[in-house]
């Protein structure tokens, strides 16, 4: 199966991509579109739309996961954060994915098996499940990876429902 898992945000989209099977998983591509913070915010939301668009319309996963979205401190960051997921939730749905929303607590939970692990931690554990040679930069697009990862690890059975009705019964 593969995965998008996506880091929501309107200067920093963390995005990326996970193959899973047979409980291994493989880094297809990462990355991150990125808005400069000079240009209308209108345009900043077309960017990450056409940004993750390109990235689904590329990648073809079968499923997105993406950070559920929390109250911060910062009202003005929250609505933007809200507007830029709105846009990607939107890529999403017109490509047919299904969607699913984590929480930081559950991804911390799903990929280093401690629900309240530091980003360092979750981080390195994405690093060593991807076996990637160095943890990706910018963080967002860990984090990213971290969202594909949790969504392999919490809906194993249902990956399975899907290769038996792909492959036919094992």
């Amino acid at each position: 199966m593969r995965v998008l898992g996506i880091d929501p945000g309107y200067a920093i989209v963390g995005w990326g991509v996970v193959d899973y099977a047979g409980n291994r998983f493989a880094p297809v591509d990462y990355g991150a579109v990125c808005t400069d913070a000079g240009v209308p915010f209108e345009r900043r939301l077309d960017e990450v739309y056409a940004g993750i668009k390109e990235v689904i319309e590329r990648t073809r996963p079968e499923a997105l996961a993406i950070e559920k979205l929390f109250y911060q401190h910062n009202q003005t960051t929250v609505i933007g954060v809200a507007e830029a997921r709105g846009v990607i939730l939107l890529a999403a749905a017109q490509a047919g994915l299904p969607i699913y929303e984590y929480t930081p607590m559950q991804v911390k939970q799903a990929v280093t098996g401690y629900g309240k692990a530091v980003k360092k931690q979750v981080q390195e554990m994405t690093r060593v499940l991807l076996h990637l040679p160095a943890i990706p930069k910018p963080d967002d697009t860990a984090d990213a990876l971290a969202m594909a990862i949790t969504f392999c690890h919490t809906n194993g059975n249902q990956l399975n429902r899907f290769v038996r009705r792909v492959a036919g019964p094992i």
